[in-house]
């Protein structure tokens, strides 16, 4: 690959950075984490999932210890609520407290409603293509991490 373009896709990774710093403030002491972890919760239990840590750990590619801190962080926000299996009391269920569902409605649907509308001037295949490119790229750079201060 050409240096130049190298160059490009960092920066419209930076670019992509501003434009996620673009988005509404979020209330103290709530991370961007929890807007997806809730997003997450909420989609799997419309497929009629009872969700696990380990279901959100799984959707969204991330360890388990990290969405496990995170989601106790959330509980005692009052966001979330765990529920305890009735067959086994080792298995907890996860689910969006009335304060998770109202960030929730306010951030992924209220917002994401307004926003999708700023798009209609994208091509849907250009949206889905950089959303490939950047998955891709993503896992390209974790992948083969290389260490640049040798």
């Amino acid at each position: 690959m050409d240096i130049e373009l190298a160059k490009r896709m960092m920066d419209a990774c930076y670019q992509g950075k501003r434009i996620r710093d673009m988005l509404p403030a979020l209330p103290e002491g709530v991370s961007s984490s929890f807007i997806q972890y809730l997003d997450v919760i909420e989609t799997l239990e419309r497929q009629g999932i009872q969700v696990k840590v380990s279901d959100v750990s799984d959707t969204l590619a991330l360890p388990r210890p990290g969405v496990t801190r995170t989601i106790k962080d959330m509980e005692s926000k009052g966001y979330v609520k765990k529920l305890s299996s009735s067959e086994d009391r080792r298995v907890t269920y996860l689910t969006a407290t009335d304060a998770g569902k109202a960030l929730s409605e306010k951030y992924n649907t209220q917002y994401f409603t307004a926003l999708s509308s700023f798009m209609d001037d994208l091509p849907e295949e250009d949206i889905r293509c950089t959303i490939r490119t950047m998955e891709k790229f993503y896992k390209i750079m974790c992948e083969r991490r290389i260490n640049l201060d040798k």
